[in-house]
């Protein structure tokens, strides 16, 4: 289909003369019971509340013109399907299927990329088996059961799967624990492997191509460590990589799968993401993720914004970005669980839409991506919530909440829970930053206008997990569509490493000749190593 840059679209020109008197919502009335109560848009476990942000039914009619010109549904329709959406016309570029959402396309009759599903079906069984093995007859040379698991793996293979780990931990099997190693800083890994008995330690190493050097490190160094304890690591040791690739091999316990058609930071959800989760929280709590995740999959296709809560996020986040100018996006999640998710979303919004060319390869004339952060309330309350009341900078946020704890586990306080007292402030930071306050003392007014919008849902559970990585999965592709960019690929993330590779080999000559220089082939690599210390001068 034809794309359109964002800036092409008539409903744009609308928007940009609407932004110049946006709704004030620190007026006298402005937040009224109407006005809160028909601002909610829901999908399944979640409804998103957006009265604080700065729209009225005008901005939202705009749009959605704005969505149903870009057609940004259709767009990602074509994605499910298997269009090759990772791809810049006329330049070289991956020009890759991105089908991440085959992976959960499990629950309906017709999976909308049949080939992709039934890989991700075979996959499944695989785990399935292999984890009935854990619980039955697959134990270590002692005869006892695996107690721990070793995630090693970066960016993608890391972030997802340890947020997803972090905020079901609740929900764990009894006498299994998941630890991660991912930087190439060998202090990671030694903390990592400090207490842990070996012995009765899985490894889970995973890198789709096989030959990621931060992963291939740090899994020679565990290796090593294996080796040191007298253990065997083809008994320990599993690889979830590319089918064909160089760490697919007999010289691990189980290999499974990973496609590519599905990018790291999509991959949760994938064996990436489920080899771990099947051990951490077992297999039928996997499924559980999939199935949340593939519910909001099929509510995206919904072209009413009103009733799609991704399409409505991005939207939203598009009107504050590329019409009100604010820069940056802070997602606060009051759940202690979702301690990593903010990281996760670092990587996965911003390595997709980070990107300052259209998928026509010229160059941009507005905003794509914003810089994304965030970290849990209410500790967030205490850190930087100041900046965001009363700093010069607007920062829209994006408050993720739950009505119940996980465990259920609580005590009252002045006649209200700990719950009570987390949900009171998640919703009372929303309201200050969109009402702000009016005092004759400067040090005392909050301008207000803070836009800001609520996730909220019941409990946070392995079905709710999967609804929530879907939500932002879709919203990053919607707006990288609506932006006409590449959301698929990261070529940002190439210069650095090919740089890198220059300087070890600068230091591995260095090991093998002491004489050796590389002043006159690479002057300012091999100065900047001496004036960082690195090589002597």
């Amino acid at each position: 289909m034809p794309f359109k840059n964002l800036d092409q679209l008539p409903a744009y020109t609308t928007l940009q003369e609407l932004a110049k008197s946006p709704v004030d919502l620190t007026c006298h009335g402005a937040m009224n019971r109407e006005r809160i109560r028909s601002y909610i848009c829901s999908n399944d476990s979640f409804d998103l509340l957006y009265a604080t942000q700065r729209v009225d039914d005008d901005v939202l009619d705009t749009l959605q013109q704005l969505a149903d010109e870009s057609k940004v549904v259709d767009q990602l329709l074509a994605m499910k399907q298997g269009e090759v959406m990772n791809r810049i016309d006329g330049y070289d570029s991956e020009n890759r299927q991105v089908l991440h959402t085959s992976c959960r396309d499990l629950f309906a009759g017709s999976p909308m990329a049949a080939e992709a599903t039934s890989q991700a079906e075979r996959e499944l069984d695989k785990l399935k088996a292999f984890l009935a093995d854990l619980d039955a007859r697959l134990v270590n040379s002692e005869g006892k059961p695996f107690t721990d698991m070793v995630q090693v793996g970066i960016g993608g293979s890391d972030l997802g799967p340890r947020a997803v780990y972090h905020a079901l931990s609740a929900y764990q099997t009894p006498g299994r624990r998941v630890h991660f190693i991912s930087n190439v800083d060998p202090d990671d890994a030694v903390s990592v492997l400090a207490g842990l008995d070996l012995s009765r330690t899985l490894v889970n190493v995973v890198s789709k191509s096989g030959t990621t050097l931060e992963t291939l490190t740090n899994e020679e160094f565990v290796r090593a460590a294996y080796v040191k304890a007298g253990l065997d690591p083809s008994l320990h040791f599993i690889a979830v990589t590319g089918e064909g690739s160089p760490m697919d091999s007999p010289k691990y316990l189980r290999s499974f799968y990973m496609f590519d058609y599905i990018g790291g930071r999509y991959s949760a959800t994938s064996m990436v993401g489920g080899v771990m989760l099947g051990f951490a929280l077992g297999y039928d709590s996997f499924v559980d993720i999939l199935r949340g995740a593939n519910i909001v999959d099929r509510a995206a296709e919904e072209r009413d914004i009103r009733k799609n809560v991704p399409l409505l996020l991005a939207l939203l986040g598009i009107w504050n970005h590329n019409l009100l100018g604010c820069e940056t996006v802070a997602v606060l999640p009051y759940s202690q669980g979702l301690i990593r998710f903010a990281a996760h979303l670092q990587q996965c919004d911003m390595e997709s839409n980070g990107k300052s060319i259209t998928r026509q390869g010229k160059f941009l004339s507005y905003q794509s991506g914003p810089i994304v952060w965030g970290e849990p309330g209410t500790n967030g309350q205490h850190a930087f919530y100041q900046l965001i009341h009363q700093g010069t900078t607007i920062v829209p946020c994006e408050f993720i909440g739950f009505r119940k704890s996980q465990y259920d586990d609580d005590i009252m306080i002045h006649n209200t829970s700990s719950q009570e007292k987390l949900a009171a402030n998640l919703l009372a930071q929303s309201l200050a930053l969109a009402t702000g306050q009016k005092s004759e003392n400067p040090n005392r007014y909050f301008p207000g206008n803070r836009p800001n919008s609520i996730l909220m849902a019941d409990r946070l559970t392995p079905r709710t997990m999967g609804e929530l990585l879907a939500i932002y999965e879709t919203k990053i592709a919607f707006q990288g569509f609506i932006w006409n960019i590449n959301s698929f690929d990261q070529e940002g993330v190439q210069l650095g490493k090919k740089l890198a590779n220059q300087l070890l080999d600068h230091l591995s000559a260095c090991h093998l000749d002491e004489s050796y220089s590389g002043i006159s082939s690479d002057p300012a690599g091999w100065t900047l190593l001496q004036a960082a210390g690195i090589i002597d001068n």
